[in-house]
């Protein structure tokens, strides 16, 4: 078996969709003797940001010396990304090599009759690949949910909920309520969270870490504030529970702050529990971390921004990025979106920016289709150029021969859509 085959294999998979429910990722678990018990975990849920607080919290503790792994989903370009090691990628050998060890156990459960789902194989994967490699802390990102997600088996050191807006409902419920309380299943007997959730979800959090005898941490818009920013990064100063700290990072966008400030929360406590992360540690994890597909400049002159913006609260942070931190004269959009999304919603957020507007679609299964999407958005009544392009390498080309020097291509709605496009650049 060679990498394509093994990532083949996987892919596999994908057709029996979202399953939640713990009892398989248990049992596939439990065969190679949880792993996911052999280090220490910071788990991290949440609506939005995850994946940037993630690798923060993993860089500064890279930065500090410790072994840290990173598990986020999904990936952009290379399914590699989804499993890294102090900012490396997991190599395609030992990809192939745990996939030889996970495939006669996942035949096994194949033939009693309720296979495990490609999340559940692969964070199985990241759990084994993390002990083989003997980390010292692994920062987990749940994949949907949180009290039922594959990724809950874990006994963590520290939970995080980024925050809690409306998605997936026909999976985790139709209120902010519904969804924070699955998102707080996370939340473990006296094991502290860090949240940036607000009003309805926040109580319900408040009412499940009291349950649980977890003492709970409420990052707010106070405890940040951006001191400057251009297009090569921003400075922010962040109010943490022990100092104060004046921080840089690479990645834009002024929601930056949040994500910082939670994840510099969590490394406080870490401080506080004993582990010796210095302040130098700390402000160069948080300037050298970079991820990819979240306002992510691909080019300069026209100027080309991808950001994986791909549910209302994400849109909306989107818009307010494009309305503050950028000067171009039009806007041209590339848009791909998910077709199970609020997208009526999220286009009466973003379409107001917009000059002209590229429909395309990714390769996911559950990609609205383009044209379908140019009647929705002219059911909104937008009046500007409207131009459907099925390939996004087309949609990226035509773009680039209507945007003049001072023009703004914006390429957004999934992370499905920026990671093709991705291919186009890289």
């Amino acid at each position: 078996m060679n990498y394509v085959e093994a990532v083949s294999w996987l892919d596999g998979f994908s057709r029996f969709g979202v399953k939640l429910g713990l009892e398989r990722i248990t049992c596939l678990c439990n065969r190679f003797g949880k792993p996911q018990n052999s280090y220490r975990v910071i788990h991290v849920g949440g609506t939005n940001g995850k994946g940037s607080v993630c690798h923060f919290i993993g860089s500064v503790l890279t930065s500090a010396g410790y072994k840290t792994g990173v598990y986020i989903s999904p990936h952009l370009q290379r399914f590699t990304e989804r499993i890294t090691i102090d900012g490396e990628e997991i190599a395609e050998d030992d990809v192939v090599a745990l996939v030889k060890k996970l495939k006669p156990v996942v035949d096994e459960l194949k033939k009693d009759g309720d296979p495990p789902t490609y999340f559940e194989i692969v964070t199985a994967m990241a759990f084994l690949y993390f002990k083989e490699k003997n980390v010292d802390f692994a920062v987990v990102e749940v994949g949907l949910g949180g009290r039922f997600d594959a990724t809950n088996i874990v006994n963590p050191v520290l939970s995080i909920i980024t925050n809690v807006s409306l998605e997936h409902q026909n999976i985790l419920g139709n209120s902010i309520g519904d969804i924070a309380f699955e998102k707080a299943g996370i939340i473990k007997e006296n094991i502290p969270v860090v949240t940036g959730a607000e009003g309805d979800a926040l109580r319900v959090i408040k009412e499940r870490a009291e349950r649980k005898n977890s003492e709970l941490f409420i990052v707010d818009d106070t405890w940040w504030k951006r001191l400057s920013h251009d297009i090569t990064g921003q400075e922010f100063l962040i109010k943490g529970l022990l100092r104060e700290y004046q921080v840089r990072t690479r990645m834009l966008g002024v929601f930056q702050g949040k994500n910082i400030a939670i994840s510099l929360t969590c490394v406080e406590n870490l401080q506080m529990k004993g582990f010796y992360i210095p302040d130098e540690s700390i402000f160069h994890g948080i300037e050298r971390m970079v991820l990819s597909g979240r306002m992510e400049i691909l080019q300069m002159n026209p100027l080309i921004v991808a950001d994986g913006a791909h549910n209302i609260a994400s849109v909306k942070i989107l818009a307010e990025s494009l309305k503050n931190d950028f000067d171009y004269d039009k806007l041209i959009l590339i848009l791909g979106i998910l077709s199970d999304k609020n997208i009526s919603e999220m286009l009466r957020i973003i379409l107001p920016l917009a000059d002209a507007v590229i429909v395309t679609r990714s390769s996911n299964e559950r990609a609205c289709d383009p044209v379908k999407l140019k009647e929705k958005i002219e059911k909104l009544g937008f009046d500007e150029q409207i131009v459907v392009k099925d390939e996004i390498s087309d949609a990226v080309k035509f773009a680039k021969s209507i945007a003049k020097k001072d023009d703004l291509i914006c390429i957004t709605g999934s992370l499905f859509t920026v990671g093709e496009a991705k291919n186009y650049f890289y």
